[in-house]
């Protein structure tokens, strides 16, 4: 019988050593126990959550490479992201040509802003790549990925802006220069899972933040009506864009080994 193991992560602030702000949001701890409650009732077992400082670049790895090590082909893990998306500059090349999502390379490498610092999207290629083959992966990050956001965007979304995020780099640029380093550029990792990954918005847009929710993930549960919706992860998304406004479209694209199947199951289900 297939298992499922889900991951939940939620910053509502970051360390401010390491970024020069504690980059205040409001509603990513909701989301983060909200996905966690959705996964609960779904049957997935184990689930971890991680808050602010629990979320520490080593502890999210810790928490997916257990999985990783642990489901077998058939199984799903459930690891879903709400904070602040970053960028810092490519030093390895993966973003010269074509990158994730088929959009044109932009120069720099997409982030999750985790509390004691940004995790690099090769970082979360590799591990991605841990997966067997016939683990099914279901991603959704309710944050800001974006290689054309500019300075002048909507302050309340989920991009820690230019300005920060260059501040940043040059404080800490042999840091991440030494993790694109140790890491293969996410074009010659190899995943053999099959991968699906939901991002609250477009490259050039911004997912919304706000008191009780995420714009995106506060969609997702008005259209999930708490576990009566019915179609796959990709017609949930369609159903959430109609509703949302038109300067915030999430975005739906499959990585690793083709799986039919698992595109068109229920959403979420093990």
């Amino acid at each position: 019988m297939a298992r499922g193991r889900s991951l939940h992560i939620g910053l509502n602030r970051i360390d401010p050593s390491h970024y020069g702000t504690d980059g205040a949001l409001a509603g990513c701890h909701n989301d983060a126990h909200d996905m966690e409650a959705i996964a609960g009732g779904l049957g997935y077992d184990p689930r971890a959550v991680l808050l602010d400082e629990q979320a520490t670049v080593k502890a999210t790895k810790a928490a997916i490479n257990l999985a990783s090590a642990d489901l077998a082909p058939g199984d799903v893990f459930l690891m879903t992201y709400a904070g602040h998306g970053g960028q810092v500059p490519d030093t390895n090349g993966d973003e010269v040509a074509d990158t994730l999502g088929g959009r044109a390379g932009d120069g720099k490498d997409e982030t999750w802003c985790l509390f004691d610092r940004q995790l690099i999207d090769d970082e979360l290629y590799t591990m991605l790549g841990g997966f067997r083959e016939g683990v099914r992966v279901i991603v959704i990050s309710d944050s800001c990925h974006s290689g054309t956001v500019t300075r002048d965007l909507d302050l309340g979304g989920r991009f820690l802006g230019r300005d920060t995020l260059d501040r940043v780099y040059k404080k800490h640029a042999q840091e991440y220069d030494d993790v694109q380093d140790a890491y293969p550029a996410r074009d010659r990792v190899m995943i053999g899972a099959s991968v699906i990954l939901i991002s609250g918005c477009m490259d050039n847009q911004t997912s919304g933040d706000g008191e009780a929710n995420g714009l995106f993930t506060e969609h997702l549960k008005a259209e999930w009506k708490d576990g009566t919706f019915r179609g796959s992860l990709k017609r949930l998304r369609t159903t959430i864009v109609r509703t949302m406004p038109a300067n915030q479209t999430p975005n739906y694209y499959v990585i690793g080994q083709p799986d039919r199947a698992f595109e068109k199951a229920q959403a979420f289900a093990i």
